[in-house]
């Protein structure tokens, strides 16, 4: 079975990180507001990333790592911009 990170833009413009095995269920779940916390109440949300993940561990490793990042960062993923994420990871290396 797969899993999957996601994440959600926020109606005020912050972003949600999760994770699961049922993407469509969850993104709905929360969409509608059945899952207490962070999003309900800051829709409407918008599904802007997902990556399917082979194990649960798999998955909430990327949610956590994510969930570390930058807003910039976030971003740059969010876009497919390789370059701008690799260069952001570099910076923070170098610090």
């Amino acid at each position: 079975m797969p899993f999957w990170v996601y994440m959600l833009r926020c109606a005020d413009g912050a972003y949600y990180t999760g994770h699961t095995d049922d993407l469509q269920r969850r993104l709905g779940m929360h969409e509608q507001g059945e899952i207490s916390g962070y999003t309900s109440a800051r829709r409407p949300l918008q599904h802007v990333f997902s990556q399917m993940c082979n194990t649960r561990e798999e998955a909430i490793g990327a949610e956590l790592q994510i969930k570390g990042w930058s807003r910039a960062k976030k971003e740059a993923l969010i876009r497919g911009d390789w370059g701008a994420l690799s260069a952001l990871a570099s910076r923070r290396r170098k610090r």
